[in-house]
């Protein structure tokens, strides 16, 4: 069945990938970001597919556009750029959640939630379960998208008990891929950058914190899944369970660079999680679904796509 499908932040990373999936299935397809974070460049593929359009604006100030299904997936998501301007992260949460469940109600659309795996914060339960409460401290520096991101939740859950919105509730972990922004922050573009461009590998404390990787092919399959699962609101979480450290991460990576760059050790970042892994059991019981591609592929796919943005730039 043909959808209008409304997604938030769409030219983001996993949005952008999320926009060409459901256009591939044959829906109509808008785009709404601010490009704070979003780039272009990440629509460039169907931005002349005559079902897909793009409006520029902030999410707070979402006019009423015709849906069916919306995404709401608009806020910046690396600790790089969220704690930028920390304040509007939280209003962007906050205030675009309310919004977005405002257009949903009007419309009569299914609105699901890119939560995440923050609202966890720095775990005392593993792997996390979505029925954990989580350990985040509401005066850190990382805690403008963390309680963000709860709030949203919060509001979400309340907008269904009050008004029967059509919600779904998705809290992603660690993802990655093509169309990341090569100063995303994160532990697997920081790597493949730092590799591409000669220099030696970060690795932060002394790399034994734990992170579970996985392909945003997998997860926009987990998304549109959840989009389309009758009678559940979640949360639920999506993420691949297979758990790494970063030390062993980084050691991936300098393999693909041909084993060149050395690993050099910095501090760790303030209440940067020990350990991250998600129970993905629900989502296998609800949604049937489970990641895919392994690591070591999706890897070698995401420093390929690395490789061909440094080569366009020299």
């Amino acid at each position: 069945m043909k959808h209008r499908v409304l997604i938030t932040g769409g030219a983001g990373f996993i949005g952008a990938n999320l926009a060409g999936r459901l256009l591939h299935d044959g829906n109509e397809v808008t785009v709404y970001d601010d490009l704070l974070t979003g780039r272009m460049e990440n629509l460039a593929a169907f931005r002349d597919d005559p079902d897909f359009r793009f409006i520029e604006g902030e999410v707070e100030e979402l006019p009423d556009l015709p849906a069916d299904r919306i995404y709401h997936l608009a806020c910046p998501a690396s600790p790089v750029h969220y704690r930028k301007d920390p304040i509007k992260t939280a209003k962007t949460s906050v205030l675009g959640a309310l919004r977005v469940l405002d257009l949903a109600s009007k419309c009569g659309a299914r609105v699901l939630l890119s939560s995440t795996s923050e609202i966890y914060g720095n775990p005392l339960v593993h792997p996390q379960t979505e029925s954990y409460f989580g350990n985040v401290r509401t005066t850190g520096p990382r805690a403008c998208y963390d309680e963000g991101k709860r709030m949203a939740e919060t509001l979400f859950m309340d907008h269904f008990r009050m008004y029967g919105t059509q919600i779904r509730i998705v809290r992603i972990f660690n993802t990655y891929g093509p169309k990341m922004r090569p100063d995303d922050g994160r532990v697997v573009s920081n790597l493949i950058m730092e590799a591409l461009h000669g220099r030696p590998l970060t690795v932060y404390g002394d790399g034994s914190q734990t992170r579970s990787f996985c392909y945003v092919s997998d997860m926009v399959e987990g998304l549109v899944r959840m989009m389309e699962q009758d009678g559940f609101t979640g949360p639920v979480n999506l993420g691949n369970p297979a758990e790494m450290t970063v030390l062993e991460l980084a050691e991936k990576v300098r393999a693909l660079a041909g084993g060149k760059p050395k690993i050099v050790f910095r501090e760790l970042p303030e209440d940067d999680p020990v350990r991250r892994r998600p129970d993905i059991s629900l989502a296998k019981k609800m949604l049937s679904w489970e990641p895919a591609v392994s690591l070591d592929e999706g890897l070698e796919k995401t420093f390929a796509y690395f490789r061909d943005c440094v080569e366009e730039t020299v």
